[in-house]
């Protein structure tokens, strides 16, 4: 929240920032717009640019070729609700115990005034807007459907919102734009509820001849388009999204808002768009031009159209003349999964093809392929293209954004989040000293080469799909990452130094005083 202390600081910073941005008050039409788009469940394997061949990502080379492509990029979290607050934010997710993956129905996560990427690019001038799948709660709890849907991203700092609530596989299945249910028929209002079947509805349970797939776990409620969801849900007949046109529905949503932003951008007022697609989370539809398009199943046709959906966004850019001046961050908010609770023949269809490369682990894991994500800048008019070992990390958005931008940063905002931005530009080979993962419940470090996961007397991780999986009664571990990326050997015995050293640093970052939320 904003208090007069940190509104001084803010005002006092903002000055101070107008000297040191490295862009001229004078010429402030050279600051580029920032577009930031946002994968669901995509990982590092899943793409051309880092050697997938079972499915071609043409618009994803094209940008590597053009840009930066990190292969120590991560993510905050192995769970999306919670990258996507650290994204956001600037704090690891671990302070904020709320931060775990909410229900359709949750009210909002980030409190209302809380300092944001967004909010801190409006205040340095920047149109913001954010396209695409949400998942940080809504309202203040028993959020009326029907009605105005606030707080939302108007208190964080964003001027327009066009959102999928929370998933694709919850309730409620329809689109909110600037607070408001898109298409609802105001005769037919709509109940979700999640502690109980709404009677007369048809469920995953008492309808499975309803169902395209049947669910392996869970995801046996509310029935819609043929899928049942997490949740249920009752009316709104009118506003329910078509889940093969989801994709396209988002992305003529985005492509508007830039061709709106463009003729100001051009002028000086430039734009932030955080664009967030449902692919290639499930339940995996993508639309029929898309399916049966690659070599490796329905989850990668998700994923050719999640790259189609980047194409999109380049050409508008494109359009707009604005691609020289344009800085777009691609990156995914976790690692990969195949069964996440739906039989869509994922796994069977996989022919060969490696989601998470060579890196151990999944969605919902602890190990690397949990969070290090595909990560590529491209800014034509200022990154050079090449590739760089550079460690960096989405929760330092904030503060690399305000000091590309000559933002201020107040000094509550983004506790943990660092100014990467050399690294993010190319012009320098230094990243983060270390940084902070975490998967369920459990935060583990890396620094330089090293990777170290604390003992754990619960197991972390259900799937056991490339060794996802870590056993209740694990020890402490520690991997070298430059000698064993594939976290095979655990080497804590043989350097208990390290281990020291690493578990007194996570400490210390555990310990780190709270910010008022």
């Amino acid at each position: 929240m904003l208090t007069r202390r940190s509104f001084l600081q803010f005002a006092s910073a903002g000055a101070a920032a107008s000297v040191m941005s490295p862009f001229p008050v004078n010429g402030q039409a050279q600051r580029p717009n920032i577009v930031v788009i946002l994968a669901d469940d995509l990982g590092y394997g899943d793409t051309g640019p880092y050697g997938a061949t079972k499915v071609r990502t043409p618009n994803l080379d094209r940008l590597a070729e053009r840009g930066l492509r990190f292969t120590n990029a991560y993510c905050t979290t192995a769970t999306c609700t919670p990258t996507r607050y650290s994204l956001l934010t600037g704090e690891y997710a671990f302070r904020n115990p709320r931060a775990a993956v909410l229900p359709g129905d949750a009210p909002m996560l980030i409190s209302p005034g809380r300092h944001t990427v967004a909010s801190v690019l409006k205040q340095a001038g920047y149109h913001t807007g954010v396209v695409g799948k949400w998942h940080l709660g809504l309202g203040d709890g028993n959020v009326n459907w029907n009605a105005d849907v606030t707080p939302g991203p108007e208190t964080l700092g964003f001027d327009y919102s066009f959102l999928i609530p929370a998933t694709g596989d919850r309730t409620p299945c329809v689109y909110v734009e600037n607070g408001r249910v898109v298409g609802l028929d105001p005769k037919d209002p709509i109940t979700v509820q999640y502690d109980k079947p709404i009677p007369g509805e048809p469920n995953g349970v008492d309808n499975p001849g309803m169902l395209r797939w049947y669910p392996s776990h869970g995801h046996n409620m509310a029935v819609v388009n043929g899928v049942s969801r997490i949740g249920y849900m009752k009316g709104g007949e009118t506003a329910r999204w078509v889940d093969e046109g989801m994709a396209d529905t988002i992305t003529a949503k985005a492509k508007a808002y830039i061709a709106k932003q463009a003729p100001t951008a051009r002028e000086g007022k430039p734009f932030f768009l955080y664009f967030a697609t449902n692919d290639v989370h499930v339940p995996r539809v993508p639309h029929p031009r898309f399916q049966g398009k690659t070599e490796c199943g329905i989850r990668c046709d998700a994923a050719l159209q999640f790259d189609w959906c980047v194409g999109q966004i380049m050409e508008a850019l494109d359009a707009q003349q604005l691609t020289e001046n344009t800085l777009i961050v691609f990156t995914s908010d976790n690692g990969p999964v195949i069964d996440d609770g739906y039989e869509d023949g994922a796994f069977e269809d996989l022919n060969g093809h490696t989601p998470a490369d060579k890196l151990r682990g999944s969605k919902y894991s602890i190990y690397e392929a949990g969070t290090r994500m595909p990560f590529i800048v491209s800014w034509p008019g200022r990154v050079k293209p090449g590739v760089t070992d550079a460690v960096v990390s989405q929760v330092d958005f904030l503060a690399s954004f305000a000091a590309l931008t000559g933002a201020s940063v107040p000094v509550q905002a983004g506790p943990d989040s660092e100014n990467m931005l050399p690294a993010l530009l190319g012009d320098s080979p230094q990243g983060r000293s270390s940084v902070v993962q975490q998967a369920a419940g459990i935060i583990a470090l890396r620094r330089g080469k090293w990777k170290y996961i604390p003992a754990s007397e619960r197991q972390i991780g259900g799937m056991t799909w490339n060794r996802a999986q870590r056993p209740a009664g694990t020890p402490d571990e520690l991997f070298n990452l430059e000698q064993d990326p594939s976290e095979e050997i655990n080497i804590a015995r043989q350097f208990p130094d390290v281990v020291k050293s690493m578990a007194a640093e996570l400490e210390a970052i555990r310990a780190k005083p709270q910010v008022k939320r």
